[in-house]
């Protein structure tokens, strides 16, 4: 075999790609896989804080957004995240378990990405060429022809696995996109997603006065709500549950926060009145809130009656706050962007995708796995997930 051909040559050495390299070489397959990035695994290494937030216990098509998605059903179900689990055993990765099931390592996310390196090291089928940047490709007769900045190679099959345009200093790009469109598939508009909120009206001075406070909210609009952390930054709104509904969001919309999610608090009010008649409502929120949270709030919500026992309310006025309290409307003017975005929404139709082998439609031997494609999931280790069953799926057919 010539030192320039391959069976498989994958673009992107990042979850998806060096899972498919393992896996496909596992088969016997020789595979090159290329990364323009100086160093392979980057976004793997930063992910959940440098912990790595791998796959999370309960996976369910639901946790994925995707105009088709039926799609995400046939991976997700012929590599779950046992299957994961069960390699990460194998190689005596510690872990643990976090809120809604999240599984991040005890050790760091260079394991992960160590364990991936072995896998792809086991055969010795596997090349990785690092700094090699993707200048065209062709279909020829055999199959494909990359041009890039360490040369030519050919292969049979050729995998798109470039990820997103999210967190572009670690090496994301549009190369994936501009190859679908090369080959006739529609793509669909890309934005940022699991990316913090924005403001410029005079929320932004709140927040960032607010900068580093963390609360439980619910954060909703038409389309889902996602209770959990809020974290108020000097940019506007980040945490879990900002990150979640950004995923839901779109420029020029708005969005309610709850910012007591378990407490009823019209009657927990009430019962104040009855009990407490002589006491501040900042009194009774701070032991639910921060001190600087609560002095906000009630700058926003109910500085007409700051210095007014509860007895001395109405129940109707203390009904008004509390609906505030409850569904407080917030629209941002925009997000961080991919700078800070932990994936990208939007992608290859998946209609022109086999859910099978996630081989095109409509050029042979072409392959699209990981977030290129149109299939994000929530943020808690289910766009990880996605990597590791789409790999697979195509793995056994390249």
């Amino acid at each position: 075999m010539s030192t320039n051909h391959y069976d498989v040559i994958v673009l992107g050495a990042g979850a998806s790609g060096l899972m498919l390299a393992a896996k496909a070489a596992a088969r016997g397959r020789h595979v090159l896989v290329v990364e323009k990035a100086n160093k392979i695994g980057k976004k793997i290494l930063m992910s959940g804080g440098g912990k790595c937030n791998f796959t999370n216990l309960y996976v369910e098509p639901e946790n994925f957004i995707s105009h088709n998605p039926h799609f995400v059903i046939s991976a997700l179900s012929r590599y779950n995240q046992w299957d994961f689990i069960g390699m990460v055993c194998e190689y005596g990765i510690d872990y643990e378990e976090r809120k809604h099931g999240q599984l991040f390592t005890l050790k760091g996310a260079k394991e992960i990405l160590k364990m991936l390196e072995n896998e792809c090291e086991k055969t010795g089928l596997v090349e990785i060429r690092a700094n090699c940047e993707v200048k065209a490709v062709q279909s020829i007769d055999s199959g494909f022809k990359i041009t890039s900045t360490q040369g030519d190679f050919q292969s049979e099959s050729l995998v798109i696995a470039s990820g997103g345009l999210s967190i572009p200093t670690l090496g994301g790009s549009g190369i994936g996109y501009d190859i679908a469109k090369q080959f006739g598939h529609h793509v669909y508009p890309t934005r940022a997603g699991l990316v913090p909120f924005t403001f410029s009206d005079q929320f932004k001075e709140v927040t960032t006065r607010l900068s580093g406070n963390a609360v439980e909210a619910t954060l909703s609009n038409d389309l889902n709500s996602f209770t959990e952390a809020l974290l108020f930054t000097h940019r506007g709104l980040s945490g879990p549950s900002s990150l979640q509904l950004s995923n839901y969001w779109n420029v020029g919309q708005s969005f309610k926060v709850d910012f007591a999610p378990s407490t009823d608090l019209h009657a927990l009010f009430k019962q104040k009145k009855n009990t407490q008649p002589k006491v501040l409502l900042r009194t009774i929120l701070s032991e639910m809130y921060p001190k600087s949270v609560i002095t906000e709030l009630q700058q926003l919500i109910w500085s007409d009656v700051a210095e007014t026992a509860i007895g001395q309310l109405s129940d109707e006025k203390l009904k008004t706050i509390a609906e505030r309290l409850h569904a407080f409307e917030l629209k941002p003017s925009g997000t961080e962007g991919y700078r800070t975005a932990e994936v990208t929404l939007g992608g290859v139709d998946t209609a022109e995708v086999s859910s099978k082998t996630m081989e095109s439609k409509k050029q042979k031997g072409l392959f699209f796995i990981g977030e290129i494609l149109d299939v994000t999931g929530h943020l808690g280790g289910f766009n990880f997930q996605w990597a590791w069953s789409s790999a697979h799926a195509a793995s056994e057919f390249v």
